[in-house]
C-alpha cells in the first residue's frame, strides 16, 4: 500500500479539474493579449475564470488577481504595498510562512521597513491585546498574519484581527494557501485587503495562484514587462491553470460540507488510534477542532532511539508525510514554526506532520499506525 499524507504540501489534481483544463492544453490556440478571434476565445476563459473566483467571496473580479503562487502572491501584497503606502511599520509572526517572514525580513534588512514580530503561545495562537497595543502605537501599520498555520494547523481568529486592523487604519494580509477550500471568506463583512491562495492545495495545479487585492488599493507591480493583470504582473497568463484553479475553488466550496466532515473524521481517528497505540505521545499546535484545520494533525512521537530516521523509515514503507513546511529545504527535521511555539530541538526532531486529504480513507491511517508500531519499537497498550 501507498499511502500520502503530505497534503498540506500538495494536493493531488483532482481528475475533473484535469479534464476542464485539457481543452487549453490541447485544443485552443493563441495568446490570450491577441485581439483576434484565438486570442479573445481565451482571454474570454480568464475573465470567466476570474468573475467565479471572485463570486465564491462576493468580491469583485477587479479584485481577482492572478500569479505563478502562493509565493508570489505574498510578495506582491508585501512589497507593493509597503512601497506603495510609504508604511514604515509592519507586523507579523515568526511563524509564518517563509514566504512571508523571509520578505519582511529583506524590507527590514534593507531599511525600508521596521518589522515587529508577535509572540505566539504554545499552540502558535497569538495574543489579540498584545495586537491591540503594537497597532495604537504603530497606527497605519501592515499586519501580516496568516489564517491557518502550515504545520501545525492552528487558526487565526481572522475576524477579529480584521477588524482591530480597521480600527487602527491597518492594511491587513493574510496567507490563505493553506486554508482556501477550507473555510468561507465574506470579503464584504471583514475589511481584508488581501488574501492569497496556490491551487495546488486544494486539489487544483501547480504554478497558479491568486491574489485577492481589495478595490481601492492601488500597489506598483513587482514583475514588469507586459500589461497583464491590470498592469499589476506581466506575462502571458497560465490559460489551462487558471481555468483549472476556478473549477477545483469551486467543486471546493459546492462539497464543503461534505468535504470537512470527511477530513475531520479522518483527523480525529488517526488522533485517537495514536492515543490508544503510543504511549507518551502528543501533538504540537492547535487540536481543538474549532481552532485547527481539519487537514493538519502535527505529532510529537515519544523518543525510541529511532527518532531522526522516522521520516525515512515511513518513507520505505510507501508513507508520504512530512518534518515541516516543503518549502523548507536542509534538515529533515527543521522546522522554525515549532521552535517559535517553544518545542526543544529534541522534541522538534520527533515530530512529523501528517496532513490529510479528499481522497485519503481510514483503511490507510490503519496502515500508518502498524508501520509506526514496527518502526518505534516501543510498547503498546
Amino acid at each position: 500500500m501507498r499511502v500520502y499524507l503530505d497534503n498540506a504540501a500538495s494536493t493531488p489534481l483532482d481528475p475533473e479539474v484535469l479534464s476542464a483544463m485539457l481543452p487549453y492544453l490541447t485544443e485552443f490556440q493563441g495568446n490570450p493579449s491577441s485581439v483576434h478571434a484565438h486570442g479573445r476565445q481565451l482571454r474570454s476563459a480568464i475573465e470567466t475564470a476570474r468573475k467565479e473566483i471572485a463570486a465564491l467571496f462576493g468580491a469583485s473580479p477587479a479584485e481577482i488577481i492572478f500569479t505563478s503562487g502562493g509565493t508570489e502572491a505574498d510578495n506582491l501584497a508585501i512589497k507593493s504595498a509597503i512601497k506603495a503606502f510609504h508604511i514604515t511599520h509592519a507586523i507579523s509572526t515568526r511563524i509564518e510562512h517563509h514566504a512571508v517572514t523571509h520578505t519582511l525580513e529583506a524590507l527590514e534588512s534593507a531599511g525600508e521597513v521596521k518589522v515587529s514580530w508577535l509572540d505566539v503561545d504554545s499552540t502558535g495562537q497569538i495574543n489579540l491585546d498584545a495586537l491591540e497595543t503594537l497597532l495604537s502605537q504603530n497606527p497605519k501599520s501592515f499586519v501580516s498574519l496568516m489564517h491557518a498555520n502550515n504545520e501545525i494547523g492552528t487558526l487565526l481568529p481572522i475576524s477579529e484581527v480584521s477588524l482591530l486592523c480597521q480600527k487602527y487604519s491597518a492594511l491587513f494580509h493574510s496567507d490563505t494557501v493553506q486554508s482556501m477550500g477550507h473555510y468561507f471568506f465574506d470579503l464584504k463583512k471583514y475589511p481584508i485587503h488581501f488574501l492569497t491562495a496556490a491551487a495546488h492545495k486544494f486539489n487544483g495545479p501547480k504554478g497558479v495562484g491568486f491574489l485577492y487585492m481589495r478595490e481601492g488599493t492601488i500597489i506598483p507591480p513587482q514583475i514588469s514587462g507586459g500589461s497583464q493583470e491590470r498592469n499589476l504582473r506581466a506575462g502571458t497568463e497560465n490559460v489551462a491553470g487558471i481555468v483549472g484553479m476556478a473549477y477545483a475553488l469551486k467543486k471546493c466550496y459546492a462539497n464543503l460540507e461534505e468535504k470537512t466532515k470527511h477530513l475531520t473524521d479522518l483527523k480525529e481517528y488517526f488522533k485517537n488510534r495514536l492515543l490508544e497505540s503510543f504511549p507518551g505521545i502528543s501533538f504540537n499546535g492547535e487540536i481543538n477542532p474549532d481552532k485547527s484545520l481539519p487537514t493538519v494533525l502535527n505529532v510529537a512521537f515519544p523518543s525510541s532511539g529511532e527518532d531522526l530516521m522516522l521520516l525515512f523509515h515511513l518513507d520505505i514503507a510507501n508513507i508520504s508525510a512530512s518534518g515541516g513546511s516543503a518549502c523548507t529545504s536542509g534538515s529533515l527535521h527543521t522546522s522554525h514554526v515549532l521552535a517559535h511555539i517553544g518545542c526543544d530541538p529534541h522534541r522538534a526532531s520527533n515530530s512529523v506532520r501528517f496532513s490529510f486529504g479528499i481522497q485519503n480513507k481510514k483503511e490507510e491511517l490503519d496502515y500508518v499506525i502498524e508501520q509506526l508500531k514496527s518502526v518505534l519499537k516501543i510498547p503498546v497498550k
